[in-house]
């Protein structure tokens, strides 16, 4: 008797369960925005949001600009050591990767750019609007705004946990840009991303996919430090003192903020490439110890310029970012 009961009730529980589910899907079928925006609302949703919509823009955003970080990295390696060692330009630097391989070539590392983006902007995006809005709760519980402290604060927190949380990427997009320069018999010939971070925990070992981490991080907080002070007192001050219509402001300060930001993060760039790429050599050593001994070494071998090198290229790479 009770098994026959307990039948009865999976059965009326299922017909239950099939009716609302059809019902859910009558209503998506005769008002499909009002489902969207329901299944927009839902608290889960809406907290990942900010997480998805920034990797997406990011993750765009690297395809097109893809190679221009390709060319950006080989000029920061070329001439490595050697003060009076080749000065190519970046219209030599394409037209060499061009000439020794496919015009694809330009696009290497393109599945590591995108893991990057991946990880470091959602993870950005989504950390910046997660702290913006706590302190937008704690100062509006004050009776005040968030100010450009509490912007700055929440940019450079983000920046750089984000940069952590992605350095195995961006290191395996720098190895497998640079695997090129090598001799054809010492290259990796890495198939895409997923092989490059296999390839270097099994060889290197695990901890080396965060080589390069502090220039990462601090590079990552000179940028939005960059990009958040200079763009917002460029605009207020375009908008005080020009007559420039609303986007001819935003165009300007972006271009404004885009330079300080370049200049600002370029050198800890420079060295994050350099400590990415670097191998063990023959003597079991690394080339550069740390990021002050890589400043150290490229100050006395190669000139301070040198980190400056490529700066149009990158500063074309970052200002549409600001």
């Amino acid at each position: 008797m009770s098994s026959t009961s307990s039948s009865q009730q999976a059965v009326e529980a299922g017909k239950q369960a099939t009716t609302e589910a059809k019902g859910a899907m009558k209503s998506a079928l005769d008002d499909p925005v009002a489902t969207k925006n329901t299944f927009l609302r839902h608290p889960y949703i809406r907290a990942a949001l900010p997480f998805i919509n920034g990797g997406l823009a990011g993750m765009t955003a690297t395809t097109v600009i893809q190679p221009i970080d390709m060319v950006k990295v080989r000029l920061q390696l070329a001439g490595e050591g050697a003060k009076t060692g080749p000065r190519p330009t970046p219209i030599q630097v394409t037209r060499d990767i061009i000439a020794s391989g496919r015009f694809l070539d330009l696009y290497t590392g393109l599945s590591a750019g995108l893991l990057r983006q991946a990880v470091y902007t959602t993870a950005r995006l989504g950390f910046f609007d997660t702290f913006m809005n706590s302190l937008s709760a704690r100062q509006k519980a004050k009776g005040q705004t968030v100010g450009f402290k509490e912007r700055a604060a929440a940019g450079l927190s983000a920046g750089g946990l984000a940069a952590m949380i992605g350095n195995p990427a961006d290191l395996a997009l720098i190895r497998m840009q640079s695997d090129g320069l090598k001799a054809k018999d010492h290259r990796a010939n890495y198939r895409s991303v997923f092989h490059a971070l296999t390839h270097i925990s099994k060889s290197e070992g695990i901890y080396a996919l965060w080589a390069g981490a502090f220039p990462t991080v601090v590079r990552a907080m000179a940028l939005n430090f960059g990009q958040l002070a200079f763009f917002s007192e460029t605009k207020a001050q375009l908008k005080a003192k020009t007559q420039l219509s609303s986007a001819a402001q935003t165009m300007s300060a972006s271009a404004v903020a885009g330079f300080f930001a370049s200049f600002l993060s370029l050198p800890f760039d420079f060295v994050k490439t350099r400590l990415q790429k670097q191998q063990k050599g023959p003597d079991g050593k690394l080339p550069y110890s740390s990021m002050v001994d890589c400043f150290r070494k490229v100050v006395r071998d190669e000139g301070w310029l040198r980190f400056y090198r490529g700066f149009g290229t990158y500063y074309v790479r970052i200002a549409p970012h600001a």
